[in-house]
Order: C-alpha cells, then sequence, then structure tokens
C-alpha cells in the first residue's frame, strides 16, 4: 500500500494553482494514476466545497524524486508570492516559495529537489521492486 503526501498550495488563486500544478505532476508518467485532487468542506452559510489540496500517492521506483522534480519546476515558474506546502505521512511539513526558489541557479535546483525527494521517501514503505534502493538521509 502507498503512503500519501499532502501538497497545499498558498497565495495567488490556490485553487487553479493546484489545477495547474495537477496537471504538471500528470505529465510524469510516473505519477500518473497517484494525483488527486481533494476539496475541503464548505464552511458553514456557503454554497459549494473549495479545492484545498493535492494528495500524491508515494511507492518505490522514483515516485518521490518525479514529485520533487515537478514541485521545483512548476514553482520556480510561478510569478509573485506563492507557496508550496508538503506534508509526509508521518506529519513533516517541507515549505518552499517562489521568490526563494524562482532565482537559483541549476546545481542548486537539482539539490533542491534531491533534498525534497528524500524528505519525501523517509518514513514511506516500500515494497516490491527497488525496494530500499533510496537512502533516507537529510
Amino acid at each position: 500500500m502507498s503512503d500519501q503526501i499532502l501538497v497545499k498550495v498558498e497565495g495567488g488563486n490556490s485553487a487553479d494553482d493546484l489545477r495547474s500544478l495537477r496537471q504538471w505532476l500528470l505529465e510524469e508518467d510516473q505519477l500518473r494514476g497517484r494525483v488527486r485532487l481533494v476539496e475541503a468542506p464548505p464552511a458553514p452559510g456557503t454554497l459549494g466545497a473549495v479545492l484545498d489540496t493535492l494528495t500524491v500517492a508515494l511507492g518505490p521506483g522514483g515516485v518521490a524524486t518525479a514529485v520533487a522534480s515537478v514541485l521545483i519546476s512548476w514553482i520556480r515558474r510561478q510569478r509573485g508570492n506563492v507557496s508550496v506546502k508538503v506534508t509526509r505521512p508521518d506529519g513533516t511539513v517541507t515549505e518552499f516559495s517562489a521568490t526563494h526558489v524562482s532565482g537559483l541557479e541549476a546545481p542548486q535546483v537539482r539539490q533542491l529537489a534531491a533534498e525534497l525527494s528524500r524528505s519525501l521517501d523517509q518514513g514511506i514503505e516500500h515494497t516490491g521492486p527497488g525496494a530500499g534502493s533510496e537512502q533516507a538521509a537529510q
């Protein structure tokens, strides 16, 4: 069974940003069928639910690396004050923002993606082919 991470976008138009991020994630073959939009229940006195979060099912085989790479690439192309919060199954939250990521050079982007990948992969129970192939270190 796969563990899931929660991805929340803050700032800008978060519902549209979540839809955009979902499209980017779905363009990765490894992530198709693993990404789902989640709506929050409507607030009292309002009509309809509000798009709130994405969930991404993680597992072995480089899925965490694919998620990390897409998240970093997506946020680098955002304008304004947009941030992404990623919550691991154990409750650990990693947050990064467009203002801090957009100016990074390629080696720094690769390093950030690798760190995020390790963070996402940490504590995930791996079974099947490729299990344990990634180190859980920060």
